[in-house]
């Protein structure tokens, strides 16, 4: 049954009490990355695998996402600067235990590609939280296979 959460701002990203964060390089240049993240949301079934459908809603201002398994996703874009931040926060959702959630994307020049960061700022009562500790390394493999994805679709355009 889906569900409101809390409206949290940008700043949750660095007050969450679980923070998952997540580095990988790529290829591509910060500009393309940030384009694949914040302009071409229908296209990440493409190159992030657990996510089945994604469509930009509210003129670019908000997103809806399914995840595999069926997990839904009302977003709010919070922040979108290109090329540095691109950031969401879900509103409501059919994932249990969660009470709030943001998700941070920082693409950072690094040599001649980029340094893509993901954050996945989260609250929930202590079951949720102390369940998402395990969940770290799935969550840490599907996040490098999506970049990995993402360069190797960048590289063929």
């Amino acid at each position: 049954m889906a569900r409101r959460l809390r409206p949290v701002g940008p700043d949750f990203v660095g007050t969450a009490p679980v923070r998952l964060v997540f580095g990988r390089e790529a290829a591509a240049s910060p500009e393309q990355v940030f384009h694949a993240l914040a302009a071409d949301v229908a296209g990440w079934p493409r190159w992030f695998s657990a996510v089945t459908s994604a469509r930009a809603t509210n003129g670019g201002a908000g997103r809806e996402i399914r995840l595999r398994g069926g997990t839904r996703f009302a977003e709010t874009v919070l922040v979108a600067k290109e090329p540095e931040v691109y950031a969401y926060r879900v509103d409501v959702t059919d994932a249990p235990g969660v009470r709030a959630l943001v998700e941070e994307w920082r693409p950072a020049p690094q040599g001649t590609g980029t340094r893509v960061r993901w954050t996945v700022a989260a609250d929930g009562p202590a079951p949720f939280r102390t369940a998402l500790g395990p969940a770290r390394p799935g969550v840490g493999r599907a996040f490098r296979n999506a970049v990995r994805s993402l360069d190797r679709q960048l590289a063929r355009r």
